[in-house]
C-alpha cells in the first residue's frame, strides 16, 4: 500500500514538472480556436505520436505520457477536441460534450485530423505516426482507424470500444491495441464481441489486452480505480507496439 502511494505522488509531481516543458499550440477549426500541446522537441524529424485525451480534455495522464514519450524519442502533440470555451468543468459536462462527439464521428474525426496535420507541423515524420487515446480519447483512437487516417497504429486505452452497429464494418489499413480494463462496466460483452468481430470482417493487424482486477480508468492516478501494477503494465505494452510500428 505505502509503494503504491510512492508511485502514484511521484507521477503526479512529475506530471506537473513535465507540463512546464509542453508549448501551447493554437489551431483552428474554422472559427473555433484550438489549443493543443506539443513536447520541446518540436521542430526536430522524429516519429511522433499524438494523444487523445478524456472526456474533460487535456489532462495531467495526456501530459505526463506526453513527457515519457518525448524521452522515448517521439514528438507527441496532445489534441484539443472541444476547443477553447467549451472544455468541460465536471462529470455532467463532459458526458453530453463528449457524447456529442461519439454521436457525430466526423465532427470527432475532423477534430483528430487536425490534430494529426499539427503533429506534422511540427516536424512527426509523416510515415512515422501513431495516435494513442485514453478513455473518450480511446474511442477516438477506433476513430482514426475507421476513418482510415494516414497512421501507422492506434492504441485505445480503456476507450468506449463500441459504435453504432448501423455503421457497416469496413476494410481497417491501420495497426490496432486495445487495453481494456476487465472490471470496466462501460464495456459491455456486446460491445467486445461487435469489435472483434470489425475487427476480423476488417482483415486488421489487431490485439485486445484484457487487464485483470481493473477498473475503467485504471490507468489514472487521480482515478480511485488506479491499479499502478497494471497500468504500468498497458504504458509498458504501449511503448512495446509504439516501437514495433514506428522505430
Amino acid at each position: 500500500m505505502i509503494k503504491s502511494i510512492f508511485i502514484t505522488a511521484t507521477l503526479l509531481a512529475s506530471a506537473t514538472v513535465f507540463s512546464q516543458n509542453l508549448k501551447k499550440v493554437s489551431y483552428q477549426d474554422g472559427a473555433q480556436k484550438l489549443n493543443g500541446l506539443v513536447t520541446s522537441n518540436a521542430g526536430k524529424k522524429l516519429p511522433g505520436v499524438l494523444i487523445l485525451p478524456a472526456w474533460k480534455g487535456i489532462d495531467d495522464e495526456a501530459k505526463t505520457a506526453a513527457a515519457d514519450l518525448e524521452k522515448q524519442g517521439y514528438i507527441a502533440f496532445i489534441a484539443d477536441i472541444y476547443g477553447e470555451g467549451n472544455i468541460p468543468t465536471d462529470n455532467a459536462s463532459a458526458a453530453k460534450t463528449a457524447g456529442f462527439y461519439k454521436k457525430d464521428f466526423q465532427a470527432y474525426q475532423k477534430r483528430i485530423s487536425l490534430a494529426l496535420e499539427e503533429l506534422k507541423k511540427n516536424g512527426a515524420i509523416p510515415e512515422k505516426i501513431a495516435v494513442i487515446g485514453y478513455c473518450f480519447g480511446g474511442t477516438g483512437a477506433l476513430e482514426v482507424a475507421r476513418g482510415k487516417m494516414p497512421v501507422v497504429g492506434v492504441v485505445s486505452i480503456h476507450g468506449s470500444i463500441g459504435k453504432d452497429q448501423s455503421r457497416p464494418n469496413d476494410l481497417i489499413l491501420t495497426k490496432i491495441l486495445v487495453e481494456n480494463p476487465a472490471e470496466d462496466q462501460s464495456v459491455t460483452p456486446e460491445d467486445y464481441n461487435n469489435l472483434v468481430k470489425e475487427m476480423k470482417e476488417g482483415k486488421a493487424d489487431w490485439q485486445i489486452i484484457t487487464y485483470a482486477n481493473s477498473k475503467h480508468t485504471f490507468t489514472d492516478p487521480k482515478s480511485a480505480d488506479y491499479n499502478p501494477v497494471m497500468a504500468k503494465r498497458a504504458w509498458n505494452h504501449t511503448l512495446m507496439f509504439l516501437r514495433e510500428i514506428l522505430k
